[in-house]
C-alpha cells in the first residue's frame, strides 16, 4: 500500500485536524473490515448490541443514544432492524410504563458467541505493537475529546436558540 499519508504535510494543515482525518480514516477502515468478517449484520448493528450488553440492566434507548453518541431517532432505526431480525427485544420497564428496556435475544448470545474469537483475533491484531500504557492515554484521550465535542454541541445549540 502506497502511504498516502507520508505525502501529506500535518503541520501545513495543523496536527488537530489531521487527528481528526486520521480518527475518520481509521473508522472507515474499521467499518470496512468489520463488516467484511460480519456475515449477517453490520458493524454498526454489532456496535449496537455490544453496547446494550454493557449495561448491568436492560438499557432504554435513551441511554443508548446517549452512549452512542447519536440521536434518539437513528438509535431507534437501528434497533428497530435489530428488534425484526430477531436480535433484540424491547421490554416495557417493570417501574416506569412509560420507558422500554432493550434487552439481548437467544439469537444475539449466539451470534456474539460465534464471533467472539475472530472478534478477539482481530483485536490483537489491530493493536499490536502498541503498549497497553499507549492505549490508555488514548483512551484518556478520546474520553476527553468526545466530553469536549459533547460541549461544543451545547454551547452551538444554545447559540443557535439564541439568533
Amino acid at each position: 500500500m502506497d502511504n498516502v499519508f507520508a505525502r501529506i504535510n500535518s503541520k501545513q494543515i495543523g496536527e488537530s485536524y489531521f487527528l481528526i482525518g486520521l480518527i475518520n480514516r481509521f473508522n472507515n477502515s474499521f467499518q470496512a473490515a468489520a463488516d467484511a468478517l460480519l456475515e449477517e449484520l453490520s458493524w454498526k448493528q454489532v456496535f449496537f448490541m455490544n453496547c446494550v450488553a454493557l449495561f448491568p440492566e436492560p438499557p432504554t434507548i435513551k441511554d443508548m443514544a446517549d452512549l452512542l453518541g447519536c440521536s434518539h431517532q437513528n438509535a431507534k432505526q437501528v434497533l428497530s432492524k435489530l428488534e425484526s431480525a430477531g436480535y433484540l427485544q424491547v421490554q416495557q420497564d417493570t417501574a416506569d410504563k412509560r420507558k422500554q428496556r432493550i434487552a439481548l435475544t437467544e439469537k444475539a448470545m449466539h451470534f456474539r458467541n460465534q464471533y467472539e474469537l475472530a472478534s478477539k483475533q482481530a483485536m490483537q491484531q489491530i493493536f499490536a505493537n502498541i503498549p497497553d500504557d499507549a492505549i490508555s492515554s488514548t483512551t484518556q484521550i478520546f474520553m476527553q475529546l468526545i466530553e469536549n465535542t459533547e460541549r461544543l454541541k451545547g454551547e452551538e445549540h444554545e447559540s443557535n436558540r439564541n439568533l
